[in-house]
């Protein structure tokens, strides 16, 4: 099964998703693109370290989204290497109802939060702000509802007493990168 990676930043999740296909553990997954709306997000790096195609798309004028010729360069190069899966992993736009429909059921997203609690951005915030003791992180499918589509599975994270933000990212982080790689394998049918 292809899969594509979208991100917008570090690339934490699809450095882990690379590392698991290396290391025999993705199942019969198989990443042929790592594409980004950032010209100098690190994520571009992957291609060279992993010698996978990692390139910058451009995502149009608007901060938080893609529409019209923008979504449909997207959906062009996306479609151009015939994707089982596309994996949203840092994303940082919204993704509108041309592009959900040009991948039906193929579109997945991490999110660090045990949804429904705490959508939208800077969702490990919310949690520690809101004083729960239990957060984690999400994969789901995407659909037109904003990180309210199908949970496929979760990882829960305890909120220590005396815990700092900074070191409840750095656990919600961790639970990512085990979680996201096991559910791409489940997926690709082992």
């Amino acid at each position: 099964m292809n899969v594509v990676i979208l991100g917008s930043g570090k690339g934490s999740n699809a450095r882990r998703l690379l590392e698991a296909e290396r290391d025999g553990g993705l199942g019969r997954a198989r990443v042929t693109a790592v594409f980004c709306d950032r010209t100098e997000a690190p994520i571009l790096q992957l291609g060279k370290d992993f010698g996978v195609e990692a390139r910058f798309l451009d995502p149009g004028p608007y901060r938080t989204k893609l529409t019209g010729e923008w979504e449909a360069a997207y959906i062009d190069s996306i479609e151009a290497k015939q994707p089982g899966l596309v994996v949203l992993a840092g994303f940082m736009r919204v993704v509108k109802k041309p592009f959900i429909r040009a991948f039906p059921g193929k579109i997945i997203n991490i999110h660090p939060s045990l949804l429904p609690s705490f959508k939208g951005l800077n969702a490990i915030g919310q949690a520690f702000d809101y004083g729960v003791r239990i957060t984690g992180c999400t994969v789901h499918y995407v659909t037109e509802d904003i990180d309210g589509g199908p949970i496929i599975d979760q990882e829960a994270v305890r909120i220590e007493e005396g815990d700092t933000l900074e070191a409840l990212e750095a656990r919600v982080h961790a639970a990512e990168h085990r979680l996201l790689p096991g559910v791409v394998a489940r997926l690709s049918g082992e």
